[in-house]
């Protein structure tokens, strides 16, 4: 399970605009809508592909990414977008951007890979291609380029930008937002900068501070680094733990080396609670475990904590909006 940073799910609201119950999606998705916009709040990613998804079925969603992106600021960003202001040239602030991006995401990690056209620009983030994951994907693309303009002296348009999932009915408002080829079903997302764009001076690039934000980042990513291996951790105790039914808390954190309180405070401090982290844990685990053909529906349902099969295609559906057969059937066509 991995988590985002709360101020992508409320931009998403924001750009949405007033035809959805914004306060209603993000209290769905455990934001407090009448609390500051503090981009360390995170959330569960899979809460943020609901809302998404939720979202979907009240508009249209074809602009939304873009929307979305073009909104981002990078004040917003803290010590981060200061960095990336900070950063010499465009290409030192995306350098920023591939380091420090686990201040505001577990799930995505970002790549600057060298190609003959010049540099790719990667979004990495593992999971089915499920509808909210992709939405957030473009609205990532999207507001790389938004940062990117904010401290370039000249306009920023990339040669050619890359999505991996299938297009929408239309893809002219994405290439007048990016302002070049978006070429979607692409295997890959990433956006394609020619060296001269990379090697753009930036309007405020200065390099004693940026050498001072970049310690800042250090330290901050050291903080959150316990944080994210408790989680996994935790994570792993969990499943093991499941073939003997519902795992308790004390247990866990026994297993754990902590106290109950102090695994309690320290997932608190990740933005996790240990019924949700137990929740998701069963989720990742039945569908890992449904991929392989060698457990029957009714083995993975005891090896993932249920008592009863009916209990478990039950709640499968109510994760993933069909039962363990339909999925299994499903992913034999891939």
């Amino acid at each position: 399970m991995g988590y985002v940073t709360s101020l992508f799910a409320r931009k998403m609201v924001a750009a949405a605009g007033e035809a959805i119950d914004g306060a209603a999606l993000l209290s769905g998705a455990g934001i407090d809508p009448d609390g500051p916009w503090d981009p360390k709040a995170m959330i569960p990613a899979a809460a943020y592909y609901d809302m998404l998804e939720q979202i979907a079925t009240e508009v249209d969603v074809t602009e939304l990414p873009l929307r979305t992106g073009a909104s981002m600021r990078l004040d917003e960003y803290g010590a981060l977008g200061l960095a990336f202001k900070a950063a010499t040239t465009l290409g030192g602030s995306y350098v920023r951007v591939e380091r420090y991006a686990r201040l505001w995401t577990s799930v995505v990690e970002y790549e600057l890979r060298p190609d003959p056209r010049g540099t790719l620009f990667i979004l990495h983030r593992a999971g089915e291609r499920r509808l909210g994951l992709r939405l957030s994907n473009e609205a990532t693309l999207a507001s790389s380029i938004s940062l990117a303009r904010q401290v370039s002296p000249v306009p920023v348009t990339p040669q050619e930008v890359f999505v991996r999932h299938g297009a929408p009915g239309s893809v002219a408002a994405h290439e007048d937002w990016f302002g070049c080829p978006v070429h979607f079903d692409a295997g890959i997302d990433a956006i394609l900068f020619s060296p001269e764009t990379l090697a753009q001076p930036n309007i405020l690039g200065d390099e004693g501070i940026s050498r001072y934000l970049v310690s800042h980042l250090d330290a901050e990513l050291a903080e959150i680094a316990p944080a994210v291996t408790l989680v996994a951790r935790a994570k792993d105790v969990i499943a093991q733990a499941l073939n003997e039914g519902s795992p308790r808390m004390v247990d866990i954190a026994r297993a754990l080396g902590l106290s109950a309180r102090s695994f309690h405070r320290r997932l608190s401090e990740h933005g996790v609670s240990f019924q949700t982290l137990t929740e998701d844990t069963r989720r990742d685990l039945a569908i890992g475990l449904l991929r392989d053909d060698r457990h029957s529906v009714a083995e993975i349902a005891f090896l993932t904590g249920f008592a009863e099969q009916s209990s478990f295609t039950r709640a499968f559906k109510r994760w993933v909006g069909q039962t363990p057969a339909s999925y299994r059937k499903g992913r034999a066509g891939l």
